[in-house]
């Protein structure tokens, strides 16, 4: 696992054994907490982040490690004045491992192919890996095994988190339902469908997108929403796709067409009155902060993973 650039750089084996280890690193903090020592960990953001830069440095911190937060907005890379291929040559010789929030996964696929050292996508256009593990991982806890569990997105679905929540879960055996408009600005990209519904019959599960939202709720395990006003969307759209995507907000009634014990995520940052209602985020059957603190866990073993620490 040189890179983690998509889930599908990974075998759904490679998947399960990273979770695995996340379980272990957060029930037993102590057992790594030198485990990165002397060890760097580059942190380039393009896009902004809460919780991607508060897991990322204090995971590092807590391995016995050491992250360098880099802004590109006041860098010569940000500034178009040095090219991909010489930023990660020269960010080969000082760090041991970088992880990047870019706006464009062909930005971070130049990089790797330059890099001497891992490559972690902490969010592109296309992929969010990162987040799913922590899904992933959060989703276990509270259910138990993954096979066989029905997970719905509702909502805007052409983006990064219903991609890899999409192949995520396909690799583990769960069962997808997407709810959301038929429109192919909403839907999720005919290629990223196409490869999870592949994984999906390999593993024993199955991905599918419906248009009507209580379908695709039905006897859910796992209700995820995301926000429609994702960093790159300009806010003058906010009203025309809170008029397409309301048909799909989690709310009661979506909550009781799941299963009863069912659980509600979102990602994070959430609006309260637009992909959920408050009573849902704020509910008994939220887990959504559970959901951010297994970034800091997942993550931690991806970073080890990376760098060659054992599992064992």
């Amino acid at each position: 696992m040189r890179h983690l650039l998509t889930l599908d750089d990974w075998t759904p084996a490679q998947v399960a054994s990273v979770l695995a280890f996340a379980t272990r690193v957060k029930k037993q903090p102590a057992a790594y907490a030198d485990a990165l020592r002397q060890r760097t960990l580059l942190m380039i953001f393009e896009k902004p982040s809460l919780r991607t830069r508060l897991s990322f440095e204090t995971g590092m911190t807590q391995l016995g490690g050491h992250a360098i937060y880099y802004d590109t907005s006041t860098s010569p890379m940000g500034a178009g004045k040095e090219t991909l291929h010489d930023t990660a040559q020269t960010f080969s010789r000082y760090v041991d491992i970088v992880m990047a929030r870019l706006f464009k996964h062909s930005d971070l696929e130049e990089m790797a192919r330059h890099s001497r050292v891992p490559i972690i996508n902490a969010l592109t256009d296309l992929a969010h890996p990162c987040q799913i593990l922590a899904d992933l991982l959060t989703i276990q806890e509270k259910k138990g095994a993954l096979p066989g569990l029905k997970l719905t997105y509702l909502g805007d679905s052409l983006n990064n988190v219903t991609h890899s929540l999409m192949i995520g879960c396909a690799m583990t055996g769960m069962r997808v339902a997407v709810g959301c408009p038929a429109d192919p600005a909403a839907m999720p990209h005919p290629d990223v469908l196409a490869r999870a519904q592949a994984l999906a019959a390999e593993q024993g599960g199955e991905v599918v997108v419906a248009h009507d939202a209580l379908e695709a709720v039905a006897d859910a395990d796992v209700v995820y929403t995301d926000s429609w006003m994702s960093y790159h969307i300009p806010k003058d759209q906010l009203e025309a796709r809170v008029q397409l995507f309301m048909p799909y907000q989690v709310n009661a009634e979506c909550m009781q067409a799941a299963a009863p014990e069912a659980i509600f995520m979102n990602c994070l940052p959430a609006m309260r009155g637009y992909e959920q209602t408050a009573d849902v985020i704020d509910g008994p059957q939220s887990v959504v902060f559970d959901q951010a603190e297994n970034r800091l866990h997942a993550q931690k073993a991806v970073l080890l993973e990376l760098l060659g620490v054992a599992s064992e």
